[in-house]
């Protein structure tokens, strides 16, 4: 248990449970959930630029890292897409992957398919059911994909000040302003409490709240004076008691909540936000595909891990559909902005592709 490596290692209680956010960050569950101390180990292990355990922020945004990886494609000869869904992976008479048609009908023929979408979208969506064994098919549709996260993002004419660090006379940044700020995060308890309002269909009245402010490090995110100001908040359930959806006034009184937490904490939050653009658990699925709107296209629990990820006997980057290889966070090792999903899914298939 978290709580139990915690205790060993800290005494101050606000300390335990800021860190304890990265044990729960993307997950259905509260620090006392067993397996969350992994959750913690994933979002500490690596490095960056030989800082371990050290993030970064992207300049020019998350995007830009996307374009960085899609430049070097292209500079090897590599084709690019961009805004063309795919509707479903093209089949050979023996059942294996032969390229993929795209919505507007177009075909694209390859010997090897590559799928970086959550496993459910690509075992149930973009292949027929009757070309999978049915036990796999099953294992898949039961995957758990629970998701608190609700993300709002927000545009604000001024920097926030926090009552514990005010902002010195010239507003120019202050070192907290540079990092992941957590709120909500007094204690342990909080966040268990949190938690167990979502996992009975309320989202939570005191949510737990990482504020970053990229805009103090990449001035051109923002206008002069102006910041971005991204809030990864939870615990949001999917479906909220009695069935209800995030309609327009859900999803308001929910950012609300939030920025008054925050307010309490910065007076003066609420009356600099020009604009906010708040995506709840179906927005997160609807807009960027990730079932049940979960960040790692399913829960990074000790049941869907290591071997077990996706499914038993399926987490070597292969499929049961020949040619076709998953190569995204649903596969080993998981979510994260790390690619080894993506570098180990490569080398399997190039080992492959030496056959054809």
């Amino acid at each position: 248990l978290l709580g139990q490596i915690l205790d060993h290692w800290f005494e101050s209680e606000p300390l335990k449970a800021t860190l304890a956010t990265d044990a729960v960050i993307g997950a259905m569950a509260s620090p006392h959930t067993p397996g969350s101390g992994y959750v913690l180990l994933h979002h500490v292990m690596g490095e960056l630029e030989g800082r371990r355990g050290a993030w970064g922020y992207v300049a020019g945004g998350m995007g830009a890292l996307s374009h960085a990886i899609a430049q070097a494609a292209a500079a090897r000869g590599a084709h690019i897409f961009a805004e063309k869904a795919v509707c479903h992976v093209l089949l050979g008479r023996a059942g294996e992957a032969r390229g993929v048609v795209l919505q507007d009908g177009t075909e694209v023929r390859s010997k090897l398919v590559l799928s970086n979408a959550s496993p459910q979208i690509t075992f149930l969506e973009l292949i027929p059911q009757e070309q999978l064994p049915k036990d796999f098919v099953q294992r898949i549709r039961q995957l758990d994909t629970r998701s608190p996260v609700t993300k709002i993002n927000v545009a604000v004419d001024r920097l926030p000040s926090f009552l514990a660090a005010p902002n010195a006379r010239d507003g120019q940044p202050l070192p907290h302003h540079q990092c992941s700020i957590h709120l909500n995060c007094e204690g342990t308890q909080l966040l268990h409490q949190a938690f167990t309002e979502a996992a009975h269909g309320h989202p939570s009245s005191r949510p737990m709240i990482e504020l970053c402010i990229p805009s103090v490090l990449d001035p051109g995110l923002a206008p002069p004076g102006c910041h971005v100001v991204s809030l990864f908040t939870q615990y949001t359930p999917s479906v909220l008691a009695g069935g209800h959806s995030w309609d327009e006034q859900a999803r308001n009184a929910y950012a609300d909540t939030v920025f008054d937490c925050i307010e309490d904490y910065a007076p003066g939050f609420k009356a600099s936000v020009i604009g906010r653009d708040i995506l709840t658990p179906p927005d997160l699925e609807r807009i960027f595909g990730l079932p049940g709107g979960n960040i790692f296209h399913g829960a990074m629990s000790l049941d869907q891990l290591y071997f077990a990820r996706p499914v038993p006997s399926y987490s070597g980057y292969r499929s049961p559909v020949p040619g076709l290889y998953l190569c995204g966070s649903g596969a080993h090792p998981g979510g994260g902005v790390m690619g080894a999903a993506g570098r180990n899914a490569a080398q399997v298939a190039l080992k492959d592709f030496r056959h054809l």
